[in-house]
């Protein structure tokens, strides 16, 4: 079924559009959400907490993309957990490491006002535009689906140490751009 078709399920209220969605982008989502968890169990509970937000979004929201929609409401609900439970025990997992990574690159404040992270994220999605194919992959696979540096190297078919070398480049070169774009 195509993502219009599932999104069209949503919007006449037919419960359907939770079946076919599962069906379709369970697996993706699923990976995104184990990806930061490490859990099979707390990522199938993120993958049904955004098929329940989905429900209750669409109407009135139609996103133009069922997936990305999805893909972000799974990541923010992961990361979210992630944090809890990191707080909870006092030890960081290998998901919310790679965010830290990121630090020096993002200015302070960066979860404020929604306008700044609008322009935040406009800037960052036009620096990642700039990028080599190879580099941007990277970039995304680390950063948004948080996949661990070897399994980054296996799908793009370079060494680890190649995959680490072009991830500080990268923040390297997004901490100039945001500077130069005055954002941080």
């Amino acid at each position: 079924m195509v993502e219009n078709e599932i999104i069209e399920l949503f919007w006449s209220r037919d419960e359907a559009a939770i079946a076919e969605t599962q069906r379709e982008l369970g697996g993706y989502l699923t990976k995104i959400a184990q990806n930061v968890l490490g859990s099979p169990e707390d990522a199938a509970e993120c993958v049904n907490d955004a098929l329940l937000t989905a429900w209750h979004s669409i109407p009135p929201c139609r996103p133009r993309s069922l997936a990305a929609y999805l893909a972000s409401v799974v990541r923010r609900r992961a990361i979210d957990r992630l944090k809890s439970e990191t707080r909870q025990k006092r030890r960081p997992s290998e998901g919310l490491l790679s965010l830290t990574e990121l630090e020096e690159c993002i200015p302070d404040g960066a979860e404020g006002e929604l306008c700044d992270r609008v322009t935040l994220s406009e800037a960052i999605n036009e620096y990642l535009r700039s990028l080599p194919p190879l580099a941007r992959r990277v970039f995304v696979g680390r950063y948004y689906y948080m996949d661990s540096l070897d399994e980054i190297a296996r799908y793009c078919g370079i060494g680890t140490g190649r995959v680490k070398s072009l991830l500080f480049r990268t923040r390297r070169g997004l901490r100039d751009y945001l500077t130069k774009e005055e954002l941080l």
